[in-house]
């Protein structure tokens, strides 16, 4: 029975929903890792290690903006603050830190100009479709004519040659380098992976990044 004052929308068919593009986030471009090694790991190894990455990346963040005599003693004041778990660690950490912020390999990712924990969205085909890709860069100076990426790493022991770099790595700062290359055409792009351990910058080469972004892009 159809009813007088039926609304025409009544038996209409429902608009079909647009597709909503996948985002990909270049950190999370890691082929997945054997179950079995994590648990091996040690759960309490595990959250020290992700807790010594946070604490690390905060101070490497915060830092650069405290003046050079006073950034030991506001590292050791944050750190008995939000890492009394690791506090046999505090004095290597602060060593650590410090040593990196004074190398004259860093000081363009520390100077005056450059940015820390900056977001970067973009659009690039992958796997022959077009992906949104998100993430959130460390440390990034944009110069007039080049532009550098620093991702800050607290694996350990650190590798010491960039041929034992994790893939998963690669992909990411590769992926930051193919949206940068197209937000700063004519620039030289590089990118390089700072080791908190050692500490050290480890560049990665033009070609490995490039080999990369065309092996995620044909997938």
């Amino acid at each position: 029975m159809t009813l007088a004052l039926e609304p025409a929308w009544l038996n209409a068919s429902l608009p079909t929903e647009p597709a909503i593009d996948a985002v990909l986030a270049p950190s999370s471009a890691m082929p997945p890792r054997d179950p079995q090694s994590r648990d091996s790991a040690g759960a309490a190894a595990r959250n020290a290690a992700f807790l010594r990455g946070v604490l690390v990346h905060r101070l490497l963040q915060s830092l650069p903006d405290v003046p050079p005599e006073r950034r030991a003693s506001v590292a050791q004041q944050f750190l008995l603050r939000a890492g009394r778990d690791l506090i046999a660690e505090h004095d290597a950490l602060v060593a650590e830190i410090i040593r990196l912020l004074d190398d004259a390999r860093f000081k363009p990712l520390f100077a005056p100009g450059s940015r820390a924990e900056v977001p970067i969205v973009g659009r690039l085909t992958v796997a022959g479709r077009s992906q949104i890709v998100s993430g959130q860069i460390d440390r990034l100076v944009v110069t007039p004519d080049a532009v550098l990426i620093g991702d800050y790493k607290t694996d350990r022991p650190a590798p010491q040659r960039s041929a034992d770099v994790p893939l998963g790595y690669l992909r990411q700062l590769a992926l930051y380098r193919a949206l940068l290359t197209r937000i700063y055409p004519g620039r030289s792009v590089r990118a390089a992976l700072i080791w908190t351990d050692v500490p050290n910058l480890m560049e990665l080469s033009e070609d490995a990044l490039e080999r990369e972004i065309a092996l995620l892009t044909c997938l």
